[in-house]
């Protein structure tokens, strides 16, 4: 089957989550409404509530928890990039403006709040402590992550377990417990959880990855957002990092980094670098170890359409484009 497959298989499930968005988001106040639409109809994936659902099907498929769930991951996934595109003082998104472009910082940071207390609005109409106590602690470490990457900024000596810690807590967690958590509500076994929630982890850590060479290898129409944009913020991904680990280049490359970063110049001399310096490749087999074993995390798991969907899904996040 392939992903678009999936995507039609699950429409109408995923156009009443769609719905449920909509109608979590309506609010009295004019700017309000209007802000928390600009990212939702912008459109997305919406690969957090498809591994939701997916997910739940090793359960009881019906169980009303389970568009709780998706929808209150979708609402913080949507409420930590208003909150990011503020920190990362970014215009675009999706190809669209962002809240605070469109308005200003202080209506995108309330607006971002105002989801996030949303999220909780809807997840609080599921009773079990499970789900909550799953969800807040990875809530808490996506917190510490957007902190540590804030103090992390422009800070060229970073290694790599420091950047692997930090797009865990950025990306990969929230994957994993959409998996887990879509498996928790509608009862499944908790040894599928479990297996589902490796998966998820796996798939987040290769996808940011991805999402990281993007930013060096794509173009502003295929990302929706000006290219290299991680690079001239101050975040230190993968490739730099890497090519940063190549004493060949090390000293002219850390050089061009702290004259761009003072001066605004220079930037695509830095990015030409590190482009050539085989960071890239060496980026694209760290993003295949990671989909090598969310495949593994899949062995053993019943019915196996489904975990032919998960595979589709993980073959596809490997080899994106944009």
């Amino acid at each position: 089957m392939s992903l678009a497959e999936i995507y039609r298989e699950l429409k109408s499930d995923l156009q009443i989550i769609e719905k449920q968005l909509e109608d979590v988001l309506s609010s009295d106040q004019a700017i309000l409404r209007q802000a928390a639409y600009q990212l939702l109809k912008a459109g997305g994936k919406r690969l957090r509530p498809l591994f939701v659902l997916l997910s739940a099907r090793f359960g009881k498929r019906e169980h009303p928890d389970i568009n709780r769930v998706a929808v209150t991951l979708e609402l913080i996934h949507m409420a930590s990039l208003i909150h990011d595109d503020v920190i990362d003082d970014a215009e675009l998104r999706r190809g669209k403006q962002t809240v605070k472009a469109r308005w200003d910082n202080r209506i995108a940071m309330y607006t971002g709040d105002f989801i996030f207390a949303k999220a909780l609005n809807v997840i609080g109409e599921v009773e079990s402590a499970e789900v909550h106590r799953i969800l807040s602690q990875a809530f808490r470490e996506m917190c510490l992550g957007e902190i540590v990457q804030i103090q992390d900024q422009y800070n060229w000596n970073q290694n790599l377990r420091q950047y692997l810690l930090r797009i865990k807590r950025k990306t990969a967690l929230l994957m994993a417990i959409s998996c887990r958590l879509g498996a928790v509500a509608a009862g499944a076994d908790e040894a599928i959880a479990l297996n589902l929630y490796r998966f998820g982890y796996y798939i987040g850590m290769s996808y940011q990855i991805v999402d990281d060479i993007l930013d060096f290898t794509g173009t502003e129409k295929q990302l929706g957002k000006p290219a290299a944009s991680d690079i001239k913020q101050g975040n230190v991904t993968l490739p730099a990092l890497y090519a940063l680990q190549d004493v060949k280049i090390r000293d002219e490359l850390l050089n061009r980094l702290k004259t761009a970063q003072a001066t605004g110049e220079g930037w695509n001399a830095a990015i030409r670098l590190i482009n050539e310096s085989g960071a890239i490749e060496r980026s694209r087999k760290l993003s295949d170890r990671y989909l090598q074993k969310a495949y593994a995390a899949l062995d053993g798991l019943p019915d196996q359409a489904l975990v032919d969907s998960f595979r589709t899904i993980a073959d596809n996040i490997g080899r994106r484009r944009y």
